[in-house]
C-alpha cells in the first residue's frame, strides 16, 4: 500500500492520528522508533536548527526538499512535509509537488500566506485571495497524477481576516478536493468547536506549546472533531532547553558529570544511527 493511501487506512481505523514534528534524520529515526504511525516535517524547527533562524519565510524550497530527501530516505513510514506556500504561484506549486514526490515524501501542508511567510502563530500574516490560493491547490492536485499523495490545504485568514472567513476558506479547500482542511490558530474551544461544525474532515489540530490555540489532549480534540493532530515544535523545544543545560553545565563544571544520567548512553546511542549495520556490511566487504 502506498504511503499516503496507508495515512487515509489509518485514520479511518483509528480516528485520529497524533503526527510529532521532526526536523533531521536523527529526529525522523527517533520518531520512528517512538511507533507513530506517520511523522510531520516542520518547517519551523527545520528552519531553527538548519538555518538558526525564526520560521519567517527564510527557508527555500530547495533547503525543505533536500530535508526530504534525507529523511525519508531513513525511516518507512509516511512522512508529510510543510511545505509553506509552495514557494511561489501555481507553476512553483507544481515543481514543489513534483520534487516532494521524488523525495518519497507522503504528502504536504500548503498554506495560503503571503510570501514571505511566517509562523501561524506569529503577528503580521497575511493571504492571498481565495480565487488565487484555490488555483494553487488545483495545481498541486493535478501535479500529483497518478501518484498517492496526502495534500493538506491550510489557511492562515483566521488572524488576518477573521474566523468566519477562515471557515468559507476551508470549505473551499474541502471542496476543491484536498485531503485535510487545517484552521491555523484557532483562538478558543468554542471556535474549534465552530470549525468542526462547518468545515469537512479530516480537521487538523496544531498543538503549539503556549500558542494561541488552547492544549488538549486526543481525546478532547477528537470529541471537537480533529482527526489529525500536530504537535511540531515540542521535540525541538526539548532538545533546546537540553542543550542549553549541557552547554551551561559543561561551561560552569569543566565536565558533563552532573548531568550524565540525563545522556543517552554511547551504546544506545549507536542503535539508534543504526552503527551495527554498519559493521556488518564492513565485515562483510572486507578484504
Amino acid at each position: 500500500m502506498e504511503k499516503a493511501s496507508l495515512i487515509r487506512r489509518q485514520l479511518k481505523e483509528k480516528g485520529q492520528l497524533i503526527m510529532p514534528g521532526v526536523y533531521d534524520a536523527l529526529s525522523a529515526k527517533i520518531a520512528c522508533r517512538a511507533d507513530f504511525e506517520v511523522i510531520f516535517i516542520t518547517g519551523y524547527s527545520l528552519s531553527a536548527t538548519l538555518l538558526g533562524e525564526p520560521d519567517f519565510g527564510l527557508l527555500t524550497q530547495t533547503e525543505v526538499v533536500d530535508a526530504a530527501q534525507r529523511i525519508c530516505g531513513v525511516v518507512d513510514i509516511p512522512v508529510i512535509v510543510d511545505a509553506d506556500t509552495g514557494y511561489g504561484n501555481a507553476v512553483n506549486v507544481t515543481r514543489t509537488v513534483h520534487d516532494l514526490l521524488r523525495a518519497g515524501a507522503a504528502g504536504m501542508f500548503m498554506e495560503d500566506q503571503v510570501w514571505p511567510k511566517r509562523c501561524g502563530h506569529m503577528r503580521g500574516k497575511q493571504v492571498i485571495a481565495l480565487q488565487e490560493q484555490l488555483k494553487k491547490l488545483h495545481a498541486a492536485m493535478e501535479a500529483r497524477k497518478d501518484n498517492d499523495f496526502f495534500i493538506v490545504a491550510r489557511t492562515d485568514a483566521r488572524q488576518a481576516l477573521g474566523l468566519g472567513d477562515a471557515i468559507e476558506r476551508g470549505i473551499a479547500f474541502k471542496q476543491a478536493g484536498a485531503d485535510a482542511v487545517f484552521i491555523e490558530a484557532p483562538q478558543s474551544k468554542d471556535e474549534m468547536r465552530e470549525i468542526s461544525r462547518k468545515v469537512p474532515g479530516p480537521l487538523v489540530a496544531n498543538m503549539i506549546e503556549r500558542g494561541d490555540t488552547p492544549l488538549m489532549g486526543p481525546q478532547e480534540l477528537k470529541d471537537l472533531g480533529f482527526q489529525l493532530v500536530v504537535w511540531p515544535l515540542a521535540p525541538v523545544y526539548a532538545v533546546a532547553k537540553s542543550l542549553t543545560d549541557v552547554y551551561s553545565t559543561l561551561r560552569r563544571e569543566g565536565s558533563t558529570i552532573p548531568v550524565l544520567e540525563r545522556l543517552m548512553p554511547f551504546n544506545d546511542f549507536n542503535e539508534v544511527v543504526g552503527l551495527n549495520e554498519k559493521y556488518a556490511i564492513d565485515a562483510k566487504y572486507k578484504g
